[in-house]
């Protein structure tokens, strides 16, 4: 599966301001971590179909990486109404990212 990271990303204001839910998958067009977990990022939103989802290029300098102190990649930021309500950092299977998903479409927030 190819992964496709952008460098075109809305800027954090923005994000702040965003209503509803969203994922913003931050990571690397050559990052080995970020192809593997491209299958189980892919089966969890399959059933979010229309969740807006921004897929990253993150590096160093890069704003909006920093703004949410990104370290590793993938790292999956779940939003609602532009507040964070989970992350997952290198997610390993799909339970976990689902159960982000469904917390972030309840509208709950995380510990």
């Amino acid at each position: 599966m190819s992964t496709s990271y952008t460098d075109t990303a809305p800027t954090r204001d923005e994000v702040d301001l965003l209503e509803g839910a969203t994922l913003i998958e931050f990571g690397a067009n050559g990052c080995g971590y970020c192809r593997g977990a491209q299958p189980l990022i892919s089966t969890a939103l399959a059933a979010y179909p229309t969740l807006r989802h921004f897929r990253v290029e993150d590096g160093p300098g890069r704003a909006p990486g920093r703004s949410f102190k990104v370290k590793l990649w993938p790292t999956l930021v779940f939003l609602r109404d532009g507040q964070e309500v989970a992350r997952l950092v290198r997610p390993t299977d799909t339970s976990a990212i689902g159960d982000a998903l469904a917390l972030q479409a309840n509208g709950s927030h995380g510990p």
